[in-house]
């Protein structure tokens, strides 16, 4: 299990080092340009459940922690799943990944 954490003083968010990994793809890109957005997850049931949501900014210290000592393989059609919900008004959320694409041939 993984760790998002973001701020000063810091949040810290539980996730996944796979999903993390994703997430850290979409989240850099995105900052790296400047843009700023919001980002949503929903809390476990140890948290009090529910959801959270907080607005990322390219200002703002940002730290992706793993768990695992090896980064996992990325699914090319989850980044891209991302990339349009971190686009939208609501903003980046947590989505189930999608099979992955096959590798495109010429």
């Amino acid at each position: 299990m993984g760790k998002f954490i973001y701020g000063s003083p810091a949040i810290s968010v539980d996730i996944d080092d796979r999903t993390l990994a994703h997430l850290k793809v979409v989240i850099v890109a995105k900052l790296r340009r400047g843009e700023s957005f919001a980002f949503s997850w929903e809390k476990s049931k140890d948290s009090g459940s529910g959801h959270s949501s907080i607005w990322l900014n390219p200002a703002v210290p940002l730290d992706f922690e793993f768990s695992g000592k090896r980064e996992p393989s990325l699914n090319r059609a989850w980044i891209d799943e991302l990339v349009q919900v971190a686009n939208t008004p609501a903003g980046l959320r947590i989505l189930p990944e999608p099979p992955d694409l096959p590798p495109a041939t010429t």
